[in-house]
């Protein structure tokens, strides 16, 4: 039975292709998410990197670049066979999926219909009607929600179904404790001494997470030196490098997370990511611990800046984003604070579309007129700007919070009056 129209076959697909679950996102969110797939894909050691081409080519689908999809999903079913040591298993089934509906797009019916017929086929996995998935296939669905910042507590029953069917997985377990803690975290919740000992028997069972050591430490701060001693034995993630700068910040000092960035970028200075971890690091000191540290030199500002100019070729999808840390530094120097004007009057000429990204924008420059220009009544126009966005967001929460520290009567009614976000 060849398929005649995908919508009327969904059934087929039901929850086994990234197709049918739901993870549609914005043009810019996707050109971003490039990046972060091909940062993703140079980790050494990587056990998830066959789930990271399956959602790269449903990236590269979605922004009409159908045959490097195929070619992404080509690479997901070698990497996934490699991986487990096999040229046949369930693991395939979420990449058979794709590649039925891929190969259907492109008007390839027979090769679609070989797929379907293999994921519709295969021995180990449940009809469409039954509710239960592979274990496979909810580890596969729980990372890519995970990845893509979706439902977190859907991300960590996916992964406690997958770790309990399949336990001899370690990097579910591993994935399923993380997601827990995200989860708790996210919800301002404190961690219960059950999720502790969850986190240290997951890091006896899988020692070389790095990101997993990282937050079991941030429960025990006095070993974040031993850890960061070993970093360089330890497989350099993106992931994992971030949480040990930012325990180095929280417990040590922004400062000594400089040095140790800068020591990481030297033993692998074609690491992307590295240089944007590091870039975060002086960004981190210079601008937002001013109040807490002395002023810092003028060499420090020196070293950021390239670096942060750097970014902007490394990552030219989060060009906005970039621009705006760029001019975060500019303010900070002693020779060159006109340059920060310059880039956000250029930004606000040419004005995002996305409403999130003009809440950054607005936000941002809202506190570079306080904190550098000393002009708070346009800063109170911009913050007023965000929050009249109708869209939820960490930056509009931010302008909101710093509006209602205003006792102005026009801005208490603006609030009162404040559409809802939709969403």
């Amino acid at each position: 039975r060849q398929i005649a129209n995908k919508n009327s076959n969904k059934t087929v697909f039901l929850n086994k292709c990234h197709f049918t679950w739901d993870l549609d996102c914005s043009k810019p969110k996707l050109l971003r998410l490039t990046h972060k797939m091909e940062d993703f894909s140079t980790e050494k050691g990587n056990r998830w990197l066959g789930h990271n081409y399956n959602l790269w080519g449903f990236i590269q689908y979605k922004l009409g670049l159908k045959e490097e999809a195929k070619g992404s999903f080509q690479k997901a079913a070698k990497t996934l066979n490699k991986l487990r040591n096999a040229d046949e298993g369930a693991w395939l089934v979420v990449n058979y999926g794709n590649l039925a509906w891929l190969h259907h797009d492109l008007g390839e019916l027979e090769e679609s219909q070989a797929y379907l017929s293999k994921v519709h086929l295969h021995p180990e996995i449940p009809s469409p009607s039954q509710d239960k998935l592979h274990p496979e296939i909810y580890a596969e669905k729980a990372w890519t929600l995970m990845f893509l910042k979706k439902d977190m507590n859907l991300v960590v029953d996916y992964f406690e179904k997958a770790a309990s069917m399949q336990p001899d997985m370690v990097e579910w377990n591993t994935s399923y404790v993380i997601a827990s803690f995200n989860a708790h975290k996210n919800n301002n919740m404190r961690l219960d001494t059950d999720l502790l000992e969850k986190m240290r028997q997951a890091k006896e069972r899988d020692p070389e997470n790095l990101y997993l050591a990282a937050l079991y430490l941030e429960q025990h701060a006095a070993e974040v030196r031993e850890l960061a001693g070993n970093v360089s034995t330890l497989c350099c993630s993106n992931s994992g490098m971030w949480t040990l700068l930012n325990l180095y910040r929280k417990y040590i000092s922004a400062d000594e997370a400089i040095v140790l960035a800068e020591k990481v970028l030297k033993e692998h200075p074609d690491v992307r990511f590295l240089k944007r971890l590091v870039a975060f690091c002086y960004r981190w000191r210079i601008v937002y611990k001013s109040r807490n540290y002395p002023d810092p030199e003028q060499s420090m500002v020196d070293r950021a800046i390239p670096l942060h100019e750097e970014l902007l070729k490394l990552y030219p999808d989060d060009t906005l984003e970039n621009e705006i840390d760029l001019a975060t530094i500019y303010a900070k120097s002693h020779h060159s604070k006109d340059k920060a004007e310059q880039i956000y009057q250029k930004l606000l000429t040419n004005e995002p579309a996305v409403p999130k990204d003009k809440q950054m924008l607005y936000n941002r420059y809202a506190t570079h007129l306080y904190f550098n220009l000393n002009d708070s009544h346009r800063s109170i126009e911009y913050h007023m700007k965000v929050a009249a966005i109708p869209e939820k967001s960490s930056f509009r929460k931010n302008s909101i919070r710093v509006l209602k520290k205003n006792k102005d009567r026009g801005i208490e009614e603006f609030l009162r009056n404040l559409q809802e976000p939709t969403q």
